[in-house]
């Protein structure tokens, strides 16, 4: 009764949604049949006229019954056309349904149309592409990968070429003009992260108009929304280079111990282990001593194959699961930490963490006792200051030496944290692969290798040293930004998926866009059976093997995904072991992806692919394979996302055609063992159950789909969080950028020169005035520290004298006079490459300090998470801090365009000129003891003869230690 009310309830916004387009559906049915009386010239003639009536006033929605008729019109055209697409040729046989219209029109009100798999979301997204490129701004289609991306924009640039819009396509390896070239089409297909580079390099890295290839960001359809907006949205999007620190990390030095540490701990485990078992097979068994040896194994060795097996046994879970509760609370605390202390180190399997115990610390460094106490600096630096013995070089040379040391200890501590969570969570070929000698991340979702991608905070170079390849030096940001705060700059965004409906809050959440659920154009038919439990992995594979050799028997296709390489291997080896021909997807070579996917649905064809693999390419049934049931979808795991085993689900089943999908499941997979033995689970397994023995109930896929949600609502906590600190660097980004874009495409970039300029000396005006404030000399306000600094920067010799206690017309004056200066120097320069020289000053001093500033704002982020224990919102300090940063950013701009205005020169015969010609004025003015000549920087005989008298020599007190060649710094 209870199903059957949610069954009504649920959809009713969908259903009300799709009601509302029904009349839209039947006009633009109607104009199409009008215009099938046009000739081919007439119809491709409509485009400038809804291009002229859109600039006239009318709006894209005025316009979309007639210009969904008029893509809908030259589909049918082009039906029966041999057309070319990646070099094949293909026959057009899609004339969009009513379905796929209300999809369009889904995707041009900014909603995710979640439409099943083979419902035509290609042909969908034409709709609203040549609807909003009347506009004659660039829009937008953002697919999975590189080879998705060029099919589709050659397949349906047959359809917008008809009609008279152009179409391009963005390829990784593109060269910036042909970027620009394709950016400047109506119509622009391409990746996500191509797009979202190309911002970063405009914005970030470009120096000249000419080096930028984006157009705006005005309407963009996301394809596979769920994949690229959510599952991608935990990386963001990193432009990095090698930093200029080439001091390695001691990675290397520090392996040995940690082999050692990992060693140990894995004897101990399986020594825990096997007494748990022992305790457990005694009559009457022991379960005082076996219960905590388990919780202990559980902590150290999550994955020890011995403590799974017993953790079948549901008595014996519910026991572990009761005492884990217990050991949790308060009142246990000291018996919990004596019991750990048993451990090497501790893993929390879920946050993916290890900490080492004081045992361990032990093993790694038993003659030193304080190894892993990192140095308190402040209270050294105190202890320095206040010893007589020392004068103030040895004082600094001390400090040094405690700056070393302390760096040295934080840098172990470090590499020794990270080589544990290597060696202990991160398994190869699951969470990694290890190609042409580089260790290369797998995507968690898609089960694709992920080249350039690096781990940060030192755990790729962890995973490096672990795994004996070539250790990489840790790269710095230039630039980054989050798939979700790129996507959010975008006037209209819209995507369309299979599966979206389960994440339909974080859509709206973040990206403010309503899911929408589009109905099939015929029923679906496909069978989805219940799950089926078994205790281990073993007896799973062997029932999934037994079920694909029998459908292979009679033909019929199967379609096995699998969420990791490792699965995906394991099940090749037992498939060969068959005699079964089959193909497994790597994932590597996305055209072979798509073929291989495309011929899945062929006799007796089996193919195992990671869930996601394949994405975008329709699974087509062969000659009489409807007959034998269709493609029978086996899936080895449930994935820790619902989205993912539906869109496994999805593979089959197509407009219409049969389709079966089973999921095999082991008490030993990750989601059962982490987030689903508990609950109903637990009390339907209480039962006597055989290791090969199924288990096959409703209530098990109600309690397996509980245990995605718990993960899903986890990652999208996640996912929020991290954006909400980027929220806080994407307003720091913007105004950067901005700042930066105005001295790119300035014609004057001086004006923002001298807009920084101006902010500064206002800035220590003010200063000077406040601080002199009652306390004021017989001579008025204390000018001399400003005058010193003010002619240290600028060639003006500014004289006391000619200051006064109003700031403003002190600032006006001290302006008037660097504008003089600057207008002097036009005259020994070319004025254009003088222009060139403030647009270069300005944006270097920006590039520089804002890549420093992202370095600072991440070891921020890391830093900031342990204030959680000092009662005080991470975030909120974060918040602060950033605030802080962003304000000493700021002034290290102004102070550095300051500082490089009259010291750099658009070539040498120029600066010497500019040098003399300052030199020569300073003379005339004569010498002022507040005022430090610029024609000293000249040095001997750059001057003309007759040059003022040089400065008295200044004897030069180091405050720090000299530093010998060759010495580390």
């Amino acid at each position: 009764m209870i199903s059957l009310i949610f069954k009504t309830i649920t959809g009713r916004h969908y259903r009300k949604f799709i009601k509302q387009c029904r009349p839209k559906v039947a006009k633009i049915n109607e104009i199409e049949a009008g215009y099938q009386s046009l000739d081919d010239g007439a119809l491709k003639a409509k485009t400038e006229e809804f291009r002229k009536r859109f600039a006239e006033g009318e709006t894209v929605d005025d316009l979309l019954p007639e210009a969904f008729a008029a893509v809908k019109n030259a589909a049918r055209r082009l039906m029966g056309r041999k057309i070319s697409v990646c070099g094949q040729e293909l026959l057009w046989e899609m004339v969009h349904y009513d379905v796929q219209l209300i999809g369009g029109m889904a995707l041009h009100q900014r909603r995710i149309a979640e439409m099943a798999t083979g419902e035509g979301k290609t042909l969908v997204a034409t709709l609203p592409l040549y609807l909003n490129s009347l506009s004659r701004r660039n829009c937008q289609l953002v697919t999975v990968n590189d080879y998705l991306a060029r099919r589709d924009s050659e397949w349906m640039g047959n359809l917008y070429s008809f009609l008279g819009i152009s179409c391009g396509c963005i390829q990784s390896g593109m060269p910036p003009d042909q970027r620009r070239e394709m950016y400047g089409k109506d119509i622009t297909y391409g990746t996500a992260s191509e797009f979202g580079f190309d911002y970063l390099r405009d914005n970030g890295m470009a120096t000249r108009k000419e080096d930028q290839v984006q157009r705006d960001h005005y309407f963009c359809i996301v394809d596979e929304a769920d994949s690229i907006l959510i599952d991608e949205a935990r990386t963001p999007l990193i432009i990095s280079g090698p930093a200029q620190d080439d001091r390695p990390m001691p990675f290397d030095a520090v392996k040995g111990g940690v082999q050692r540490l990992v060693r140990q701990q894995v004897q101990l485990c399986n020594r825990l282990a096997n007494e748990a078992k022992e305790c457990v097979s005694k009559d009457p068994p022991d379960y005082d001593t076996a219960v905590p040896n388990l919780y202990l194994v559980k902590n150290g060795m999550p994955k020890n194959k011995i403590m799974l097996r017993l953790m079948e046994n549901p008595e014996i879970r519910k026991m572990v699961d009761k005492y884990e509760l217990e050991m949790n609370s308060d009142l246990n605390k000291a018996r919990r930490f004596k019991l750990k202390e048993r451990l090497y180190y501790l893993i929390d399997e879920r946050q993916q963490q290890a900490d080492l115990t004081e045992q361990g610390r032990v093993l790694l460094r038993p003659d030193d006792p304080d190894a892993f106490v990192m140095p308190d600096l402040p209270i050294k630096y105190m202890e320095i200051e206040q010893r007589k013995d020392l004068d103030q070089a040895a004082k600094e040379k001390e400090k040094a030496k405690a700056q070393e040391a302390f760096s040295k200890v934080s840098e172990e501590i470090h590499c020794i944290s990270q080589l544990v969570r290597a060696y202990s969570l991160y398994e190869k070929d699951d969470e990694y692969v290890v190609q042409n000698g580089r260790v290369v991340i797998v995507d968690k979702n898609t089960g694709r290798p992920m080249p350039g991608r690096r781990w940060g905070d030192g755990l790729h170079q962890a995973v490096e040293a672990k795994e004996g390849v070539k250790i990489e030096k840790e790269s710095k940001t230039y630039a980054t930004i989050t798939i979700q705060n790129y996507f959010r700059m975008y006037e209209r965004l819209s995507g369309m998926t299979g599966t979206a409906e389960t994440e339909a809050s974080e859509f709206n959440d973040i990206y403010r866009c309503n899911v929408t659920v589009i109905p099939t154009h015929r029923p679906c038919v496909r069978i989805d059976h219940n799950d089926v439990v078994y205790k281990s992995r073993r007896a799973k594979y062997n029932a999934a093997m037994k079920d694909i050799e029998e459908a292979n028997k009679k033909g019929q296709p199967v379609l096995v995904g699998t969420t990791s390489v490792e699965s995906s291997e394991v099940l090749s080896r037992m498939l060969k072991r068959s005699s079964i021909t089959h193909n497994v997807l790597n994932a590597k070579f996305h055209q072979q992806e798509a073929e291989i996917v495309a011929r899945a649905g062929q006799r007796k064809a089996v193919t195992i692919a990671t869930n996601m693999a394949g994405r975008g390419t329709d699974i087509k049934l062969g000659e009489g394979v409807a007959d034998l049931g269709g493609l029978l979808v086996i899936g080895t795991e449930r994935h820790e996302s619902r989205r993912i085993d539906r869109q496994l689900r999805g593979r089959c089943a197509r407009q219409g055609d049969p389709g079966t999908s089973k999921f095999f499941v082991s008490l030993e997979d990750d989601l059962m063992r982490l987030f689903a033995n508990a609950g109903p689970m637990s009390r339907i397994l209480e039962g006597s159950m055989d290791d090969e023995a199924p288990l096959d109930h409703k209530i098990l896929n109600w309690s397996i789909e509980n245990a995605q949600k718990k993960v899903e609502q986890q990652n999208y906590s996640i996912r929020k969080r991290l954006l909400q600190y980027d929220d806080v660097l994407n307003k720091q980004r913007e105004i950067i950028y901005e700042m930066r874009n105005e001295a790119i495409h300035s014609e004057n970039p001086e004006e923002l020169l001298f807009e920084l300029i101006g902010e500064e000396i206002t800035e220590r005006v003010e200063t000077t005035i406040a601080e002199s404030q009652g306390e004021k000399e017989e001579d008025g306000i204390r000018w001399g520290p400003m005058i010193r600094w003010v002619n240290t920067h600028f060639p003006i010799g500014l004289k006391a004298e000619e200051l006064s206690e109003d700031g403003s017309k002190s600032t006006e004056l001290i302006l008037k006079k660097i504008r003089e200066a600057y207008e002097n120097r036009r005259e020994a320069e070319d004025e254009g490459a003088l222009r060139g020289l403030a647009r270069y000053v300005t944006i270097r001093s920006i590039d520089r300090l804002w890549q420093d500033h992202l370095t600072e704002m991440e070891e921020l982020r890391r830093g900031v998470s342990l204030r959680g224990y000092g009662q005080r919102d991470p975030l909120n300090e974060y918040k602060s801090e950033a605030f802080k940063y962003f304000e000493e950013l700021l002034d290290d701009l102004r102070n550095e365009v300051c500082t490089a205005l009259f010291r750099s020169a658009t070539n040498l015969s120029a600066f010497q000129n500019m040098l003399a010609r300052l030199s020569a004025g300073a003379r005339q003015q004569g010498p002022d003891q507040n005022q430090s000549l610029v024609a000293s920087a000249a040095g001997k005989g750059s001057a003309p003869e007759g040059a003022a008298k040089p400065l008295p020599k200044v004897t030069v007190k180091r405050e720090l230690p000299k530093i010998g060649r060759n010495e580390l710094v």
